[in-house]
């Protein structure tokens, strides 16, 4: 059953693989049927496949049959009506073969007629076109004349204009005529001699530019010199009256527009006229300098001549190799403002040119070309003005040359060249002039500290008093209630270098005028400027006059006293600024001024060398001292070298009345620790290898001279008994021995309230080694054959037992 089935599937499979056999070969190409065919005897069922196709031909036979016999009548009655229309025909043809046959005999005679008159018109044609053959010959010959005139009188540009119209106009209409071809053979000649010509012309032109170039631009910056004058003329004055007219632009507009093609004349130029300024002498152009017809002649002659773009690749060639010659500075430049102002002319004259020659001809030179002569020209001009401006040390010739590299940047500006670069360069120039400026006021400030006197300014008029507040603020209401004579507390250095701080901001503000910066830019930049003057030069100078070594305290008390009064004048100075920049110093980015620091610093450093003066003058006075150590002699008064120390002392701290109390008293607190560090030293030195109680007492005198020193109070502002407090080492050790309380001394060592808290054990085992010693040789000379005496040999006892417990807390000391 399934065999069956399975059976009837597969005859079904082929019987419908056969169908579509038979349709693909009805519908297929004949010479694509292949395929198919072979598609038949791959299967294995090729002989039902031919079964099936004999059925198929066997229907289609049956198709065209009936088919046939449908349309047969028709074509049966097409045959007969066909047959009577050939009769028809016949007759036709014989009718008309007759009717030709009469009219060839009717028309002879005309024919012959006809033929006579086409011989009259032939030669009647021929006539004609001899005579239209003559009247084109005619203007040839009158056009050739008129180009050998042109070209006698030299009118080239004209001339090539005929030659042209000879050419292609009249040349070919008559071309055939052997004087024609020697015409034509001659024009290629009379070209090459106008090129010739033109070219000379062109070259006469460049030399001109070039020798021109220095004047052209000595105008154009002069133009703009006038135009920037009359600008700030204009917002300086209110507009009143009629409107005055101005300069429309550097180049201003033409008589006449040149069309590269076809000029109005052979004079045309194309040069500019100048609009008349407001001012009476008009400032002549480059055009009133140079004659540029040449090259507008030459131009068009090439362009007509189809040689345009070898003109434009010789003119620009020629025009770089100017550029490089202008942008080429002399070795000289920086010496002058006159060699800065030279080579700015020739670039400027340079750049002018071109841009006259862009704007009055159709792309002899393009934007594009001209930006990249000033790109080199920018790149080479700055490098230039790099190297020379950094030879300068003159800060007049550096702002000079700064204001001409500003007319220079305004000049070209104009002219729609970017200057940005410039005025970048101008800020680097800007950072060597402050340098230079730094240098000059170095110079100023040291020679203003160097020739002051370092004393009070003493006045003796109102008038006097003023000039000297009007030079520096300064107030002081009882010092204006003073009579005259009076002084003020600091010295003529204060208002000398206050205005000359002034000078040099004014010097800063200069180089920022025309830079085109912002009010906050200009403030910020004479800050920083102000801040290393003040922080770098001046304080440098005032470091230098304080480390000076014939420096007296005179000189250092009354610089302490003149930068204070500079340190207050440091708001006015910033006020100072913020009314000429119009910035407030409230500003986010406004720079404070470090004016306070310097002064500071100066006065510190002033502060310091007082103290180490004062300490190389007390030590000049111990160097005198000259005690006897072996003395027994007990003396009623202090040293003369201590007395005379003291007066030094007291005269000096006198002149400190008008310093700050606290630069006063730490003066007087380090002369005197300074003297009891000296003192003991003089007393503990190892030279000293014994001393009798004597010398000790008469030791004693001179500490207590010191003492009464500190406690007379040399500079007020001391709490009692605190300067004393600078010899409590010298008076408890001096105490100690002189009294000779040792038993007070070891019982209490330690103890915070002990009586001898400032005696160090070493000190005293070395003082008392040295009154040890001197005893112990003075026994011996008394006593060289004999036992000691039982008191002094006491005595040696107790010095020993001490000796022994001062090593002992020593020792327990150090452990």
């Amino acid at each position: 059953m399934e065999r069956g089935k399975m059976a009837e599937a597969e005859s079904l499979e082929t019987a419908a693989e056969h169908e579509r056999i038979l349709r693909e070969i009805e519908s297929t190409d004949t010479a694509c049927i292949g395929p198919t065919l072979r598609s038949v005897y791959d299967g294995e069922e090729h002989g039902r496949f031919m079964e099936k196709l004999e059925t198929r031909i066997r229907n289609h036979d049956r198709e065209i049959e009936k088919m046939c016999n449908f349309h047969y009548q028709g074509f049966v009655d097409s045959i007969t009506e066909l047959l009577k229309v050939r009769g028809e025909a016949q007759k036709l043809k014989n009718q008309v073969t007759d009717t030709n046959r009469k009219l060839q005999h009717e028309g002879k005679e005309l024919v012959i007629a006809m033929e006579e008159l086409k011989q009259c018109r032939l030669q009647q044609r021929n006539i004609s076109a001899t005579v239209d053959k003559l009247m084109l010959c005619l203007p040839v010959l009158e056009m050739y004349s008129k180009l050998r005139d042109q070209m006698k009188t030299k009118r080239h540009y004209p001339a090539l204009k005929t030659l042209e119209h000879l050419e292609h106009t009249y040349l070919p209409q008559v071309s055939h005529y052997r004087f024609c071809k020697v015409m034509v053979d001659n024009i290629p000649k009379l070209r090459e001699e106008i090129k010739d010509v033109s070219m000379s012309d062109l070259k006469d032109f460049l030399e001109s530019i070039r020798k021109h170039s220095d004047k052209i631009g000595e105008t154009a910056m002069k133009q703009a010199q006038q135009q920037r004058n009359l600008d700030n003329i204009v917002l300086q004055q209110p507009r009143i009256g009629s409107k005055r007219k101005s300069k429309k632009d550097a180049y201003t507009i033409f008589d006449t527009e040149i069309e590269s093609t076809s000029p109005k004349s052979e004079q045309d130029s194309g040069i500019l006229d100048v609009e008349d300024e407001e001012d009476d002498e008009e400032v002549p152009g480059a055009q009133d300098l140079v004659d540029f017809s040449p090259v507008y002649r030459c131009l068009h002659i090439y362009s007509v001549l189809g040689a345009r773009e070898t003109f434009e690749n010789y003119y620009r060639k020629q025009r770089r190799k100017q550029a490089r010659l202008v942008l080429q500075p002399p070795s000289n430049m920086h010496e002058t403002l006159d060699g800065y102002r030279k080579y700015f002319n020739q670039i400027v004259g340079f750049f002018v040119v071109e841009d006259h020659i862009l704007h009055t001809t159709q792309g002899l030179v393009n934007r594009a070309y001209i930006d990249e002569l000033w790109e080199m020209a920018l790149s080479k001009t700055i490098a230039a003005l790099r190297t020379h401006s950094s030879y300068c040390s003159d800060p007049n010739l550096v702002l000079d040359l700064k204001n001409l590299i500003v007319l220079f940047a305004d000049t070209l500006q104009v002219y729609g060249f970017p200057v940005n670069q410039l005025f970048d360069m101008l800020l680097e120039i800007r950072d060597q002039y402050s340098e230079t400026l730094l240098k000059k006021w170095a110079g100023i400030f040291r020679n203003i500290l160097d020739s002051d006197n370092y004393s009070p300014i003493p006045v003796t008029s109102e008038e006097m008093y003023k000039k000297v507040v009007g030079q520096f603020p300064f107030q002081d209401t009882e010092l204006e209630k003073q009579p005259f004579p009076k002084k003020f507390p600091f010295s003529e250095f204060v208002p000398k270098v206050y205005n000359q701080i002034k000078e040099f901001i004014y010097a800063c503000l200069k180089f920022s005028e025309d830079l085109h910066l912002s009010s906050t830019e200009v403030d910020d930049m004479i800050r920083k400027s102000t801040n290393l003057l003040l922080t770098r030069t001046l304080s440098n100078s005032l470091q230098n006059v304080i480390k000076r070594k014939n420096i007296g305290l005179t000189e250092l008390v009354q610089i302490i006293i003149n930068t204070t009064h500079l340190e207050k004048s440091c708001k006015y100075l910033e006020e100072f600024i913020t009314n000429i920049t119009n910035v407030l110093p409230e500003t986010v980015h406004t720079t404070k001024l470090y004016g306070t620091t310097t002064f500071k610093d100066a006065r510190h450093a002033a502060e310091e060398e007082i103290y180490t003066n004062l300490n190389q003058k007390i030590d000049q006075f111990l160097q005198l001292a000259d005690y006897d150590w072996m003395t027994g002699d007990l003396g009623n008064k202090a040293s003369d070298y201590l007395v005379d120390l003291i007066a030094f002392l007291r005269s000096t701290f006198a002149v400190f009345t008008h310093l700050p109390g606290k630069v006063a008293q730490t003066a007087c607190m380090s002369a005197c620790k300074h003297l009891a560090t000296s003192l003991m030293q003089l007393l503990l030195e190892a030279e000293v290898r014994q001393l009798t109680l004597g010398a000790l007492q008469q030791f004693n005198l001179d500490v207590r001279e010191c003492e009464q020193f500190a406690r007379s109070g040399p500079v007020p502002g001391f709490q009692e008994d605190t300067l004393q407090l600078a010899f409590i080492d010298l008076r408890q050790l001096l105490d100690l021995f002189i009294q000779w309380d040792w038993s007070t001394y070891l019982a209490d060592y330690g103890q915070p309230n002990c009586k001898y808290l400032r005696v160090n054990p070493v000190t005293a085992l070395t003082l008392l080694e040295k009154i040890s010693r001197e005893m112990k040789d003075t026994s011996r000379k008394n006593n060289m054959f004999a036992q000691f005496r039982k008191n002094e040999r006491d005595k040696q006892k107790l010095i020993d037992t001490v000796a022994k417990q001062l090593r002992g807390l020593i020792s327990s000391h150090h452990s």
